[in-house]
């Protein structure tokens, strides 16, 4: 069995960390390398850094947070928010990132993920889809920081990423965005089993449980959360502690 992952996700705004709930109400947390090289240091496995406003302001993405992030943090990290072009994939990976994310570009243009993967290889491409479910039970993706719903069903579109190249799939529930009710189980465990690539889950982490929640009921590789980590609710140490005494493999413990 695969160690599970445990992924600070740090969203960026005007060169801050900062984090809302159900992508409102933002609140400035820290400088985003001196948060990134305390996660490492507290036990993280990855890190991702969202640019949470680029797509919609429609703009290139923070290529100086990532050169020092690179220069100060030895655990691996994915960048995302604004990847629009094979060429934004090359300047992110040189800047010193390990995986490149995509978001709104690629349901607007799904050859990139393909274009990606033939670059630069499957393993730095990951498909990050923002999702929500209406009133009939359907979940479709939203683009554009979660402000335009796209129709597309939320199955379809991790099946059709998987088959043209992503290595990774990331799968925020809006709803249960920092409201810290738990991950969205059954989206997550229903992608989970439609395709072969690491699926991470996102989106509603409160307390431990619902880590071990999302790793043993829902099947995802690794699991991503924001407010819990920034605001000292949840210790990443005590956090691995508690999976592996719980029968879930985790790195470091």
């Amino acid at each position: 069995m695969l160690a599970k992952r445990i992924i600070p996700c740090l969203d960026v705004r005007g060169g801050r960390v900062v984090k809302g709930a159900k992508f409102q109400n933002i609140v400035d947390v820290d400088d985003p390398v001196v948060l990134a090289q305390k996660y490492g240091e507290l036990g993280a496995d990855e890190l991702v850094f969202y640019d949470i406003t680029a797509s919609n302001e429609d703009r290139n993405i923070f290529i100086d947070v990532v050169e020092k992030t690179a220069e100060q943090v030895h655990i691996p990290f994915t960048v995302g928010g604004g990847i629009r072009t094979i060429e934004d994939f090359r300047k992110v990976l040189q800047a010193g990132a390990d995986k490149v994310s995509v978001n709104s570009a690629a349901v607007k243009n799904p050859n990139l993920i393909r274009e990606a993967k033939e670059k630069f290889g499957s393993q730095c491409v990951v498909l990050s889809i923002d999702a929500k479910k209406h009133d009939n039970g359907k979940w479709t993706v939203f683009i554009n920081g979660g402000r335009v719903d796209t129709e597309m069903d939320v199955i379809e579109w991790a099946q059709e990423g998987e088959r043209l190249g992503a290595g990774e799939l990331v799968l925020n529930a809006i709803d249960t965005d920092g409201v810290k009710t738990g991950y969205s189980l059954d989206i997550t465990k229903e992608i989970a089993n439609q395709v072969k690539i690491p699926v991470v889950a996102s989106g509603g982490a409160g307390i431990k449980e619902h880590f071990l929640d999302v790793f043993k009921n829902a099947y995802a590789d690794a699991a991503l959360a924001a407010s819990v980590f920034h605001f000292g609710e949840i210790d990443i140490k005590e956090l691995k502690k508690y999976l592996k005494e719980n029968g879930v493999e985790v790195r470091g413990v």
